[in-house]
C-alpha cells in the first residue's frame, strides 16, 4: 500500500488531499510513522523526529495516528486477498506477499491478476496500491517498489537487465553498513556483487557472500508462508517527560497490561511469561520477566504481574526517572479449552474498545500518556 497510514487519514479526512500529513508521534520525543507523498517532497519520512520534521515541513498536518482503525481497513485488504488465493504471507498492516500459482487457471495470468487486486483495493477502499509481480519474492518486492505510487511492475524475463544497475543496498539484509563496505571494495551495484570474486567478499559479507550473490542474481527459493505464529505481543510507550512518580507509572502500566491482554485475547492466545521493559532517563534499558505455571490472557493479570516487577525494579533504582515502559507477553499457547473463559467484564471492554478504538475505555487508575492523542 502506499503511504498507507497517512493514505487513511486522508481517506476519512477528504480535506486533507493534496496537502503534506504526517503520522507521528506528537510529543516533544515523538517520531514519523508515516508521511504521504505531499510530505515526502519536504524531505519528511519515517523514523525522523517529529520535531525534525515539524521544522522541515511546519505547515503539514500532524496526525496521532489510529492503530485500530488501520487495523480494520488492513483487514478489509487482506479479505480481497484471500479471495485470490489462500497463499497470503502478510509482513505488516500493509504489506503482503501472495503466491498466485493455483490461481492462474481460473483467474488469467499474473499480470491480469495483479491489476484485478489493484482495481478492487481502489475501487471497493478508495486506497492505491503498488503491485510487483515476478517467479520469487525477492524479486516481487523489488518490483513493487518500482514505480511508486501507484506502481504496477512485472519482472521482465531478462532478470539481470532488472537488477544490475540496482544500487547493491536494494539486496534484502544489505543495511547501510554493509552496503558502504561493499562500497569501499568497488561493489556499488547489484550486477558488481553478481560478478564479485568470492574473495574480494569476503571481507564485507563474510560467509554470507554466497547468499548474497544468489540474490544478486535473482534466486530466491523461499516460499509464501501463509502463517506465522507470533511468538510474543507487546507494547510500549516513550514519554515526552521523563516520569518520576510511581502512581503516573502504574497508570501506564495498567493500560499497556490492558492492550496486551486484548491482544492475546484477540488471538485465543496465553502467555506463561510476562516481561516488564523498562528505560531510564540516561538509556539505559532493563527487562524483568516473570514465567507463570498457568498462562493468562488476562489484562488484570497482567498488570498486577507487570506492576510487582516495576516495584521489585524501582527498589533497585531508587527515584531514577523513567523514559520508557513496555509490557510483554511470550511463552504464546493456543487456548484449546473453552473452560477458561475471559471474564465478562474484560469479554464486555473488548466489544466496547472494539467499537471505538483502544481509547474507548481506559483504566480509571490514572492520566492518558502520552498527551498528544489530542486532533491534529
Amino acid at each position: 500500500m502506499d503511504a498507507f497510514f497517512a493514505s487513511v487519514e486522508e481517506l476519512d479526512n477528504p480535506e486533507y488531499i493534496g496537502q503534506p500529513v504526517i503520522v507521528a508521534g506528537l510529543g516533544a520525543r515523538g517520531v514519523v510513522v508515516a508521511s504521504n507523498y505531499a510530505a515526502r517532497k519536504f524531505g519528511v519520512y519515517s523514523a525522523m523526529p517529529t520535531a525534525i520534521a515539524r521544522r522541515k515541513c511546519p505547515n503539514g498536518i500532524y496526525c496521532p495516528g489510529r492503530m485500530n482503525r488501520y487495523q480494520e481497513i488492513s483487514a478489509e485488504i487482506f479479505s480481497i486477498f484471500y479471495q485470490v488465493t489462500p497463499q497470503v504471507e502478510g509482513l505488516s498492516l500493509d504489506e503482503a506477499f501472495l503466491d498466485v500459482t493455483a490461481s492462474l487457471k481460473l483467474l488469467g495470468d499474473i499480470e491480469t491478476i495483479g491489476r484485478m487486486l489493484k482495481s478492487r483495493i481502489l475501487t471497493e477502499l478508495s486506497l492505491v496500491a503498488s503491485v510487483g509481480m515476478a517467479t520469487n519474492k525477492f524479486l516481487a518486492k523489488l518490483a513493487s517498489d518500482v514505480d511508486k505510487p501507484d506502481g504496477f511492475y512485472p519482472v521482465p524475463k531478462d532478470t539481470q537487465a532488472f537488477l544490475d544497475p540496482m544500487p547493491v543496498k536494494r539486496v534484502w539484509g544489505v543495511g547501510p553498513k554493509t552496503a558502504q563496505r561493499l562500497n569501499r571494495v568497488g561493489v556499488l551495484t547489484i550486477g558488481q556483487l553478481r560478478k564479485a570474486d568470492s574473495h574480494l567478499l569476503a571481507g564485507p559479507l563474510g560467509s554470507q557472500s554466497r547468499h548474497y550473490q544468489a540474490l544478486a542474481r535473482g534466486e530466491d527459493s523461499r516460499e509464501v508462508i501463509p502463517y506465522r505464529k507470533e511468538k510474543s505481543i507487546s507494547h510500549e510507550q516513550t514519554f515526552s517527560t521523563d516520569l518520576t512518580a510511581r502512581q503516573d507509572m502504574l497508570a501506564v502500566l495498567q493500560r499497556l497490561s490492558e492492550k496486551v491482554g486484548r491482544r492475546l485475547r484477540q488471538n485465543n492466545y496465553l502467555a506463561r511469561v510476562i516481561i516488564l521493559k523498562v528505560r531510564n532517563s540516561r538509556f539505559q534499558t532493563y527487562t524483568r520477566r516473570i514465567t507463570l505455571k498457568v498462562g493468562t490472557q488476562s489484562g488484570k493479570s497482567l498488570y498486577q504481574i507487570s506492576k510487582a516487577l516495576l516495584l521489585k525494579w524501582q527498589a533497585d533504582n531508587c527515584a531514577v526517572p523513567v523514559r520508557l515502559l513496555g509490557v510483554g507477553a511470550s511463552g504464546l499457547e493456543l487456548q484449546l479449552s473453552s473452560s477458561d473463559k475471559i471474564p465478562s467484564i474484560e469479554a464486555t471492554l473488548d466489544q466496547i474498545n472494539k467499537k471505538f478504538g483502544d481509547r474507548g475505555v481506559v483504566p480509571a487508575l490514572g492520566k492518558l500518556y502520552p498527551a498528544d492523542s489530542k486532533k491534529p
